[in-house]
C-alpha cells in the first residue's frame, strides 16, 4: 500500500511541477513535420509577446503571439533557414522581439555599461580607502610632535 502511495504521490508532484511548461500552441498551428515542428518550437521559445513581454510566443495565448507562432511555421514550410526566420521576424518587430537580444554594437554600450559601473566604482572604493589609510597612519614629525605639546601644556 505504501508504494502504491508513493508512487501516486511521485506522480502528483510530476504533474505539478511541470504544469507551467504548457504550451499555447493550438492543434490547427502544429505541423504535420515532426522536424519543421521541432524547428518551429524552438524558434517560438526565443521570441518575445509583445503583449505579455515576459513570455515567449510559444507559451502566450495572446493573439498577436498566435500571429507571430503561424507566421513562423509559414516560414519554415516555405523553406526559410531558422536565421532567416529570425531575421525576417527582427525585420518587422525589431530586437525587442527577442528574448535574448543578439549582441551587437548597437547595444554595447547597454551590455557594457553595468560592468562599466562596477570598474569604475571599485577604482573609486579602492582609491578612498587607500587615501584614507594613508591620511590616518602618517605619523607625527618631531616639530609637530613639539608643537602639539606646547598647546597641549597651556
Amino acid at each position: 500500500m505504501s508504494t502504491r502511495f508513493s508512487l501516486a504521490s511521485l506522480v502528483l508532484l510530476l504533474t505539478l511541477l511541470f504544469a507551467g511548461a504548457a504550451h499555447a500552441v493550438k492543434p490547427d498551428e502544429v505541423l504535420a513535420d515532426p522536424a519543421l515542428e521541432a524547428r518551429a518550437r524552438l524558434l517560438s521559445e526565443g521570441l518575445r509577446c509583445m503583449v505579455c513581454q515576459n513570455q515567449s510566443i510559444d507559451e502566450s495565448d495572446a493573439d498577436l503571439a498566435r500571429d507571430l507562432r503561424i507566421l513562423v511555421r509559414q516560414r519554415l514550410v516555405a523553406g526559410d533557414t531558422d536565421q532567416q526566420v529570425m531575421d525576417y521576424i527582427v525585420s518587422r518587430y525589431g530586437e525587442f522581439v527577442l528574448l535574448k537580444p543578439r549582441f551587437s554594437l548597437r547595444n554595447a554600450l547597454l551590455w557594457g555599461t553595468p560592468v562599466l559601473l562596477l570598474l569604475v566604482g571599485g577604482v573609486f572604493i579602492v582609491l578612498t580607502t587607500r587615501s584614507r589609510r594613508s591620511l590616518a597612519t602618517k605619523a607625527l614629525s618631531a616639530e609637530e610632535q613639539a608643537a602639539l605639546d606646547k598647546i597641549l601644556n597651556d
